[in-house]
């Protein structure tokens, strides 16, 4: 058994140091003093209390755990003298509250952070350094930046205050790239001014550079549109026939118009791979400041097209970018495997979506790569201009900004409806399960709980705004005066972009289904239970209406994707509550309004039930469905595609994507237990452990990860049902 330590690094429990620890209390102990035997009674019953929990332990679980003994032991002097010791030995620590952490990154040793980021290797020096800052910032904001209520609601799991360590800094979530603007208009890379490109290629190849830019200047996610690459096809086209004209002359040949027109496609065909090549290696292998890979979507929707040649040159970059993605990248062995990114987005529409359409031969492609990588997700084109419609009375269907933020609809000073050059101010996540156990089951103790949060929630997410009124564009250059977000003057604050709906601000929320299970003794999925839980989310929903019309800010409500909060927040109701069944009893919980992952639903059930949930989250989410190998089972995978069109606005379905380095293994690598009961990746041919040698793809919370997870997330993934 393992025990997590103060700066986060892991070490073996060892039993002597409670004993050590009461003796030298009970040392200082006057009168009623503790015999030996029973401090080491004392202690067995610690171990025995943390090896009942099946995960590491905190330093200050422990110390919790001995106070307790100590109490029903009736040893109440010793009891003073364990907690002056406790609190003398935090004002040591108190003195420097980052030197240990920063020194525990720098040797690798503290698991937490290693394991908080599925995307970035901690060994890395980038990282480091990205996660070094992170501390200091995180120090500051918690001693200067924060009030002090919402740092401890934080740090209890009452909520979480996200990415805390770029809170310093006056940086934003994410936002969708205005890449139409920058390539249309020009825009300035590094203080050099990049032109209108004249070809697909150039286009591509700038388009990487924005999204290295943008993303070093902000911590969240970016989308773009391969719809704003489409007009540089046709500007290639012309391009390649004037030269192809040229070469013809030069022959003294005379080929037909016919044979011009193949050759020029032809020509142009192999252009537009060396472009869509060039998005998806440079993301793939560009390393931003922040230590990983760009977190960038790549948004497909033949629709957003402005005419029908267009649409058939914009079809043409979504046929590249789906095979290039089927075929995978090579890893450093040569295998091809399946990368984190660029996420892609696929819009399930009128002329894609049924047999003999125009365009279904993009959508059988595109069920082959889901089939194989994971991707791409799924819009229906249909539900979504039922579900965002903007003040005007039309809807409208866009991507989300990185990892399932969606913007509100907005309509611009010139009655136009805006979402390019738009982004999210950030994000504050309520822990529902918190506040259902807090209330003891007491339902008028269960709202008055929830406004109280709520409230809490209102005040930290004005804190992240009030974070970000005054910023001057100067700050981020590439975003608010060259056209990613802004063509805002040098000088100029970006004030005017935080109001009116022009951005938004989330309100995230998570274990919907465990707070359900305690306070109706039913999961949300029983039919006696589910309006309890949509009145759950109208409420959230009505606080951030109420909020929008006090502040004039676009607040939303967010199914926040967690992925090591959800171990976090376990971990914070097992101290705070103990063990309750269906509730607490495992690593994670539930992420926000999902069907557990344990629960036997199938596919079809599980994609209607949560679009009622969708709908209610209109600040986004995804809801996806776990299936086998589709590999050889295509017509299923288009099965539940033309459910998702019919249904759901926004979806995914999560297969396996591995491979052994070892052994050739490319199934399913699969989790079990070492000898100290952890959980641990194993290869099922060869048995390998080393998760240095083998590629693992999971999707954790609507995006892929890579770089391995948590024990409350590794649980999770262990533990899923299939859904089809």
């Amino acid at each position: 058994m393992n025990i997590i330590k103060r700066n986060g690094a892991e070490e073996t429990f060892n039993i002597d140091k409670i004993v050590n620890a009461v003796a030298k209390a009970n040392k200082a102990t006057e009168k009623n003093k503790l015999p030996e035997e029973e401090i080491r009674d004392i202690a067995e019953f610690v171990e025995y209390k943390c090896n009942k929990m099946n995960r590491a332990v905190s330093v200050e679980e422990i110390q919790d755990l001995v106070e307790n003994q100590l109490m029903a032991k009736g040893a109440f002097d010793l009891a003073r003298n364990y907690v002056r010791y406790r609190y003398n030995r935090s004002l040591v620590r108190k003195s420097n509250t980052t030197d240990n952490k920063i020194l525990s990154l720098i040797e690798c040793a503290n698991e937490e952070v290693k394991q908080e980021n599925s995307n970035k290797n901690p060994t890395v020096n980038s990282v480091q350094r990205d996660y070094m800052a992170g501390e200091v910032s995180r120090d500051l904001t918690d001693r200067i930046l924060l009030p002090q209520d919402i740092v401890e609601a934080h740090k209890n799991g009452l909520i979480h205050f996200h990415d805390s360590d770029y809170f310093a800094q006056h940086m934003h979530n994410c936002d969708l790239v205005n890449l139409e603007d920058m390539l249309q208009n020009g825009t300035v890379i590094s203080e050099t001014l990049i032109e209108k490109p004249h070809s697909f290629s150039t286009a591509c190849n700038i388009a990487t550079q924005i999204i290295a830019q943008v993303a070093s200047n902000q911590y969240g996610g970016q989308s773009i549109s391969l719809t704003h690459l489409a007009p540089f096809v046709d500007i290639s086209r012309k391009k390649i026939r004037a030269e192809l004209l040229e070469e013809i002359k030069e022959l003294g040949a005379s080929p037909s118009e016919e044979k011009i027109r193949e050759i020029t496609e032809e020509r142009l065909k192999k252009e537009i791979t060396r472009g869509v090549q060039t998005i998806q290696y440079q993301v793939v292998t560009l390393l931003t400041t922040n230590g990983q890979a760009p977190f960038v979507t790549v948004y497909m929707y033949l629709n957003e097209a402005k005419d029908e040649q267009e649409k058939a040159d914009l079809a043409m970059i979504i046929e590249e970018t789906l095979r290039q993605r089927y075929i995978g990248v090579k890893n450093e062995a040569g295998v091809w495997v399946t990368p984190a990114f660029p996420k892609l987005i696929y819009v399930l529409e009128e002329d894609n979506i049924y047999e003999g359409s125009k365009y279904y031969y993009l959508t059988e492609l595109a069920a082959k790569c889901t089939a194989k990588r994971m991707v791409p997700d799924y819009i229906s084109e249909k539900v979504m201009l039922q579900l965002k419609v903007d003040k005007n009375g039309e809807g409208h269907c866009y991507t989300c900004m990185g990892c399932r933020s969606f913007l509100t609809p907005y309509v611009d000073e010139n009655g136009k409806p805006k979402y390019y050059g738009r982004f999210n101010q950030g994000v504050v996540t309520l822990n529902l399960v918190d506040i259902a156990l807090s209330s003891h089951k007491d339902m008028n103790r269960f709202w008055e709980i929830f406004d109280e949060r709520l409230e809490l929630c209102y005040r930290a997410l004005m804190c992240r705004h009030k974070r970000l009124l005054g910023t001057l564009s100067d700050v981020a250059p590439i975003l608010w005066q060259y056209g990613a977000l802004a063509r805002l003057k040098k000088g100029e604050k970006i004030d005017k972009l935080l109001f009116g709906g022009y951005s938004t601000i989330s309100l995230g929320y998570a274990g919907l289904c465990e707070c359900t299970v305690y306070m109706t003794g039913k999961p949300h999925t029983d039919p006696d239970a589910t309006p309890f839980a949509l009145e759950v989310m109208q409420h959230m929903n009505d606080a951030c209406a109420k909020w929008k019309a006090k502040e004039n800010i676009d607040f939303s409500l967010y199914g926040t994707p967690l992925e090591s909060t959800t171990y976090k927040f376990a971990k914070c109701l097992q101290k705070r509550f103990g063990i309750v069944k269906g509730v607490t009893d495992r690593n994670y919980i539930t992420n926000s309004y999902h069907v557990h992952v344990t629960e036997e639903i199938d596919a079809f059930t599980k994609l209607k039930f949560e679009s009622q949930f969708q709908r209610l989250s209109p600040g986004g989410a995804i809801s996806y469905v776990e299936v086998p190998n589709m590999q050889q089972n295509i017509p299923a995978v288009l099965d539940v595609m033309r459910f998702i069109y019919d249904n759901i606005m926004y979806a995914e379905l999560n297969t396996k994507s591995d491979y052994c380095q070892v052994c050739g293994f490319d199934g399913e690598i699969v989790v079990t237990e070492d000898e100290n009961g952890k959980l641990v990746w194993e290869c099922p041919n060869c048995h390998n452990r080393d998760q240095n040698k083998m590629n693992v793809a999971r999707r954790t919370c609507g995006y892929i990860g890579t770089q391995f997870w948590n024990q409350g997330r590794t649980q999770e993934i262990r533990e899923r049902v299939l859904h089809l």
